[in-house]
């Protein structure tokens, strides 16, 4: 999940339609180096192949701004992480390892954590900054409508634990109103996001209203394709608009890859992003 990121939400706190960044070529061998490790630690020999087909299978919130109102299998945890890619106005860079660790007590009610284990920011003539991004926590309530509609609430908290230029200036809390439906073969997750942070710069709102829509449905049974619509308002900062397209493979039902792009739909606005990782089941807790 990533741009227009919020406070407490997929992966950490931004104003910018983007992370306003792209990095260099050792920005992805890290990303491509976590991901990869996470997989071969992963690989399956048949008997463990045959588990993973058998049992819970992952929900990934990821690649995707919005988050779906159904939670992870509860009792187990689940891990997603990957890189991020993204570049700004001028020279600007940022390149990020966003993860999420998310643990559901029941069908209706869990836990997650997540942030940027590492992240990098340059260009613009500013020095080249990194390590730890933000880091944030969300309670989630998941409302059954039926069994193809529910709605979801979100009450998220975000630390500033990145340095200075990496992440948020502030602490900020979030409610996030979420509807998700099955719509024949396809899914929809609709979220509308209100964050308040601690401070604000001069002249800028402490209030930011974030939304997102996404729709998304198998072309095969393992590849799935998603499309979302999302953006940010502020006053006193500009607003934002953005496309995400993203496919993701299901390898077992416990582990999904997942790859896309985003970019902003304001006009003479360069900002875009890359993005790839994985979601993946972890040990039962109870």
């Amino acid at each position: 999940m990533l741009a227009p990121a919020r406070a407490a939400g997929k992966h950490n706190a931004a104003v910018s339609c983007l992370p306003r960044a792209s990095p260099p070529p050792s920005a992805w061998a890290s990303g491509l180096t976590l991901t990869l490790t996470l997989v071969l630690a992963l690989a399956p020999v048949p008997a463990r192949a045959q588990t993973a087909d058998a049992g819970p299978a992952v929900t990934p919130y990821r690649p995707s701004v919005s988050t779906p109102a159904t939670l992870s299998a509860p009792g187990y945890l689940e891990f997603e992480a990957g890189g991020l890619l993204a570049r700004g106005g001028g020279d600007s860079r940022r390149s990020s390892l966003p993860y999420t660790v998310k643990l559901a007590f029941s069908p209706d009610w869990g836990l997650r954590l997540g942030g940027e284990a590492w992240a990098r920011q340059a260009g613009n003539g500013a020095p080249a900054l990194q390590g730890l991004g933000d880091t944030g926590v969300v309670l989630k309530r998941r409302f059954a409508v039926d069994a193809a509609s529910a709605f979801g609430l979100e009450l998220g908290a975000t630390a500033p634990t990145g340095r200075t230029g990496l992440g948020a200036k502030a602490a900020a809390g979030s409610l996030n109103g979420i509807y998700s439906a099955d719509l024949g073969a396809l899914h929809t997750d609709i979220n509308l996001v209100a964050t308040r942070y601690a401070h604000a710069d001069p002249g800028v709102a402490r209030d930011q209203a974030l939304w997102a829509a996404a729709l998304s449905g198998p072309l095969t049974p393992r590849l799935g394709l998603t499309a979302e619509l999302s953006g940010t308002r502020q006053r006193g900062a500009d607003a934002t608009t953005q496309l995400l397209l993203a496919a993701s493979y299901s390898v077992w039902r416990a582990l999904v890859l997942d790859a896309g792009l985003a970019r902003s739909l304001r006009r003479g606005v360069p900002d875009a992003a890359l993005f790839f990782g994985l979601t993946v089941l972890g040990p039962r807790l109870f």
